[in-house]
């Protein structure tokens, strides 16, 4: 059994009380196409021709019955065909638990078990005792549930942390430790069933696939490299997996209890039953049909690593050049973020407009600056509360800088992070390092379809919206052109979590995978090469040279191109 406690706390207890009378958003209340499910229960081999009697199965957030009523028809079927002349309610109360916090929703899709039990033949008292052992009220991360599970199947809340009470956060963040940064709560519905897994037993969840890349998922894609088996993967971006539209990325997900270090993958299945039948049988399968719509990656997870799951030529192509090669940081680059203010319609006006002492403002550079894919400066100017030594400045020596302070204190004291921070409470979100704006940099916008590199002489102090790039290495000309290469995109398209039509994020996060040669070893011909394309508009000539620097070959190309 789960380790959780007994007793409950009355905030606790009222923090759940009001979470099972709340509506749909606030509960990430999302509900899955039939289609979908049964494509679900056939991948994970729950399946009537089975004796599901013997098998034990969980949906941990059973809503208005999406899967619960699937499974009930399904081990009903295999009841009649492997136990029908035996009593029911010994045969069966042992084989289904269901959990769901809502309470009226509970209520309705009960009535809707017992329906089917009855439909079935079996009496109506039978039919209440078995959901009354089958279905639980109750929050699934706070719930006692005893035993494991062979499988474990559902599509669990999608709840953002803010919109959950701080009594409740505080429990999950001590009962769950993949409860890390910002996850949501998916995150801990995931950890909790995997460890309610019997050995050999299976969990497949549809949900957002954001964890697989993003900070706050590592602590879960450790657990599951370390102690599971990613066996299926199945992206479901553009495919109607839900009976209302949802802006998450979706996929499925099948782990099991068990060591492996094969995926079996499939993109953007046909909302087809027939279609999804075949599917399910062919990523169970070994030897596939010729032309199946299956890949099949090996060790795909490692540590805390993203996950790149898009597909296998890319993958290898990728692991190849991080072997050769190092990261860019490690390569002697720097990648970070420009400054958020927490006020910009204060703290950014024109330069020459901001009328406070020299020290106290920096030009700062903008994403519209490098609408020409160059960096022109706007004439944007940013306050700058900060000493050269990181210290913020004392508003006593600077009579300017106090002023304007001043003058929109209201304004800048009601900030987060100015109530966090009184005694600074005029400072900007982000520290800022003058320095950092008299150095030559590489800028670069965060949302694109294709990267936007701009070299910067060492001018300006780059806004939020922007990372910047220096090196102590590499020419800044010459590390423009392997940035703005398809080498630096196939890099950014791999680990970068997917956008609306097709954008990547260019994040530090991203940016510092891109994996590059040592300075010392680019010979001076490809060096004058590259610095004479890197503010150029040549893109062929770019990627021509960058993939000789890189030492590709014709199926490598060709593996690069296939992300456009």
């Amino acid at each position: 059994m789960f380790d959780l406690p007994e007793v409950r706390s009355p905030d606790l207890l009222e923090a759940i009380a009001l979470l099972s009378e709340a509506g749909i958003e606030e509960r990430g209340a999302v509900f899955t196409n039939p289609e979908v499910v049964h494509f679900m229960l056939d991948l994970v081999g729950y399946t009537a021709e089975h004796d599901l009697t013997q098998l034990r199965i969980l949906e941990p957030s059973f809503g208005d019955g999406s899967f619960l009523l699937p499974v009930v028809d399904r081990l009903l079927a295999s009841w009649k065909r492997h136990h029908q002349s035996r009593e029911p309610y010994s045969v069966l109360k042992n084989s289904l638990r269901a959990v769901e916090l809502h309470r009226d929703t509970a209520r309705a899709t009960e009535q809707k078990v017992i329906a089917k039990l009855e439909a079935a033949g079996i009496k109506a008292a039978t039919a209440q005792d078995l959901t009354r052992d089958w279905l639980l009220q109750d929050d699934f991360l706070a719930a006692s549930i005893e035993g494991k599970f062979t499988h474990i199947v559902g599509n669990p809340p999608y709840v953002r942390q803010e919109l959950i009470s701080a009594p409740l956060m505080k429990f999950y963040r001590s009962k769950y430790a993949t409860v890390y940064d910002r996850a949501d709560l998916y995150v801990p519905f995931i950890e909790r069933g995997l460890r309610l897994l019997e050995p050999g037993g299976k969990l497949s969840f549809i949900c957002s696939d954001r964890w697989m890349k993003n900070r706050y998922g590592r602590r879960l894609r450790k657990l599951v490299a370390d102690n599971y088996h990613l066996k299926h993967y199945v992206d479901m971006v553009g495919t109607d997996a839900f009976r209302t539209e949802v802006a998450a990325y979706t996929s499925i997900t099948t782990i099991v209890n068990d060591r492996g270090d094969t995926t079996a993958i499939a993109k953007r299945p046909k909302l087809d039953a027939a279609y999804l039948k075949e599917l399910a049988v062919q990523l169970n399968n070994e030897d596939r049909a010729e032309g199946a719509p299956v890949e099949v990656i090996s060790n795909a997870v490692n540590g805390d690593e993203p996950w790149l799951l898009d597909c296998a030529p890319q993958l290898q192509l990728i692991r190849a050049i991080e072997r050769a090669y190092k990261p860019l940081e490690e390569a002697g680059g720097r990648v970070g973020i420009g400054v958020a203010s927490g006020c910009d319609r204060v703290y950014i006006a024109p330069y020459d407009a901001l009328d406070v002492e020299p020290e106290r403002k920096l030009p700062i550079a903008m994403a519209q600056d490098l609408a020409s894919g160059q960096f022109v400066w706007g004439g944007k100017g940013i306050i700058n509360p900060f000493e050269a030594d990181g210290q913020l400045a004392n508003p006593d020596h600077y009579p300017k800088f106090a002023a304007f302070l001043e003058a929109n204190r209201k304004t800048i004291a009601e900030r987060h992070v100015a109530r966090k921070n009184p005694s600074g409470w005029f400072r900007t979100i982000d520290r800022i390092y003058p320095h950092l704006a008299g150095e030559k940099k590489l800028l670069i916008p965060d949302i694109r379809n294709e990267p936007i590199v701009a070299y910067e002489e060492g001018t300006a102090y780059p806004h939020h919206n922007l990372y910047w790039v220096t090196s102590r290495t590499w020419d800044l000309r010459a590390l423009q052109a392997v940035l703005r290469s398809d080498i630096a995109k196939l890099f950014v398209w791999a680990y970068s979590v997917k956008m609306r039509g097709g954008w990547l994020r260019f994040q530090a996060q991203n940016l510092r995978r891109i994996c590059l040669p040592v300075w010392e070893t680019v010979s001076e011909q490809m060096r004058e090469t590259l610095i004479e394309l890197g503010g150029g508009n040549d893109h062929a000539a770019i990627n021509a040279a960058v993939f000789e620097l890189y030492n590709l070959d014709w199926r490598d190309i060709e593996i690069i191109k296939s992300i456009n």
